[in-house]
This record gives C-alpha cells, structure tokens and sequence, in this order.
C-alpha cells in the first residue's frame, strides 16, 4: 500500500499548522454553531447518535449484572475519553456543510474513505487503550480501599461511597485520576480528528497542533474541558438518553472550534522530513 502513511503526511513530511489564540467568546460562539449544524437536520442525527444512549445503558446494565456497579461512574466519565473519536462522523457532517455539500447522515460515513484513515485509526486505538486504563485505575482504586469483594448492592455502595471516609477517599482519588486522563486526552486531541479529516497531515503532527493549540489557549481550552465534561454529565443522567442530543452538538461544535484554533490551509504550514 504505496498510499498507507500514519506518522507522517502523504509525502512524508511532518506538518506543522499555526494555531490561533482565541477568546472565550470564541468557545461560545463554536457551541452555537454546533447548534446550528444539528438543528439544521436533526432527526438525521439523533438517528446517527442513538448509539450512545443504547451503548451506556447496555453498559450499565452489564455493570450492574455483574456485581461491578463501582464501574458505572466511570463508565459515564469515560464518554469524555472516547468522545474525540466516537464523533468522527458529525466532524464530517459540519465539514460537508461548510463546503455547501449533501449532508444527508450517510455522508457521516464517508470517514471510512478518508486518506487519513490509518492515521485516525492510530489516534483512535490510543483513545481507547487510554478510556481501558481509565477503567482499570478507578478499579484499582475501588479495589484498595474495599477490597476485592464487589458491592452487595447499589444502596450499600452508595452508602459506603457517601458515609465513610473511604468512600469520600474514593471520590477524590477516583475523581483526581479522572482529571489526569481528562487533561492528556483533551491536550494530545482536542482539534486532531477535524484536522486529519480537513487534511491529511499525519497522526504526530494531528497530535502536536492539539498540543500547540492547549498551550497556546491554556485557559480556553481548559474552559472547553469543563464544558464538555458538564454537558457530558448532564446528557448521561436521564438514562443516557440526554447524549443523543449533547453528542452531536459538542461533535460539529469541536469542528467549528478546530476552524477558531488552526490557521486554513492555504496558509502554508512549515514542514520538515520526518
């Protein structure tokens, strides 16, 4: 596969693309066209995004079934984690759209014919090695406070969570961790996905513009984390079903702030053999 490239753009060459600083206005500005995207065909993409609210409950409902309800907090809070990835296909949607194109859903789907494919693919699989060892530390956790024995019950481990000192341990620890994870995951892909799917520059370059982008915008983008982690939180409460909603329009809204961060392409980038 002479086209196959993944640490690198297409001719092997390491692109660097300017990011901008923002403002938070810029922030807000980005979730109101997110808005608009999904309003514009909504039903289209409460369809595509179903999946999340079947894919939690299915997960709880696992959880649950098998003595390990510790599990479903951070079940929920792993959204975040995998969420970069798992909105592939709206960053495609908002993409088409800005370019006047057919934004029917199955245009979502297009992603699978993108040149950048192996390298979203490379980025994704961190993703989700990331969203697995989240899971194993907030077991971890659990573990050396409570033991090895999972909760007879929601209500006791609801009660040993909020009424003993171990449970309040577990809180911070549990919740101390999950900002670690939150914080490596939105610095090495806050604008990767939209930039690979707007140009193929190559899953280390895709990494370091959302690194480049944190560090220039430190306080935006940790306002962005915050966001994201709050509407994410309150889309999971009723039953997952909120994410339906939420999922879509924090995916076109990542576009669009991918479209505030990173100078266009026909200003061109430094580049450097990889």
């Amino acid at each position: 596969m002479a086209g196959f490239h993944v640490m690198a753009d297409a001719r092997g060459m390491h692109v660097q693309p300017a990011v901008r600083r923002i403002s938070t206005t810029d922030l807000w500005d980005a979730l109101r066209l997110g808005a608009e995207d999904f309003w514009a065909k909504p039903s289209h993409y409460v369809f595509l995004c179903l999946i999340y609210p079947i894919v939690g409950l299915v997960l709880t409902r696992w959880t649950s079934g098998s003595n390990a309800i510790q599990l479903v907090y951070p079940l929920m809070s792993g959204f975040a984690l995998v969420g970069p990835f798992a909105a592939l296909g709206l960053y495609e949607i908002s993409r088409r759209r800005e370019l006047g194109m057919n934004t029917n859903w199955r245009h979502a789907l297009d992603v699978r014919r993108s040149s950048a494919l192996p390298s979203i693919a490379v980025i994704g699989v961190m993703l989700v090695a990331l969203f697995l060892l989240w899971l194993f530390t907030a077991q971890s956790i659990y573990t050396s406070l409570f033991g090895g024995e999972p909760p007879a019950s929601v209500g006791a481990f609801l009660r040993d969570v909020l009424t003993t000192s171990k449970g309040w341990t577990l809180i911070l620890l549990g919740n101390a961790a999950g900002l670690v994870f939150a914080v490596v995951v939105l610095a090495t892909t806050v604008v990767a996905f939209p930039l690979l799917l707007d140009r193929d520059v190559g899953a280390v370059s895709a990494i370091e513009t959302s690194a480049r982008a944190v560090m220039t915008n430190p306080l935006q983008m940790a306002l962005w984390g915050l966001i994201v982690a709050v509407l994410l939180v309150i889309g999971s409460i009723p039953l997952f079903a909120g994410l339906a909603v939420v999922m879509p329009i924090l995916g076109h809204a990542t576009w669009h702030l991918y479209r505030k961060v990173v100078e266009p392409a026909h200003i061109r980038p430094p580049r450097r053999p990889m």
